[in-house]
């Protein structure tokens, strides 16, 4: 059986993991050209480019806004995508 080495350095534990699936002869699945298709179409929309908006806010509530994000640590503008994430999500 032909060894494969891995392009990337692994930890002691998943070179245990990796080095056990060698011993039990384990094949990956053939990939059908439907099943390609699916991963193919999954990874677009996994990487889905954003698109920019425009939207109107009262000063007061940008304040309180600019203000909580501070708070957790992040730039307003990513505290205000995570917030509209959450909520249609």
């Amino acid at each position: 059986m032909k060894i494969i080495k891995p392009i990337f350095n692994l930890n002691k534990e998943e070179q245990a993991e990796h080095d056990a699936l060698v011993r039990s002869g384990y094949k990956s699945a053939s990939l059908t050209p439907e099943r390609k298709q699916e991963f193919v179409e999954a990874a677009k929309n996994t990487i889905a480019k954003n698109k920019m908006i425009t939207i109107r806010l009262s000063e007061r509530n940008l304040i309180k806004i600019k203000a909580a994000a501070a708070r957790e640590g992040l730039p307003y503008q990513t505290f205000i995508s995570a917030l509209l994430h959450k909520h249609v999500s």
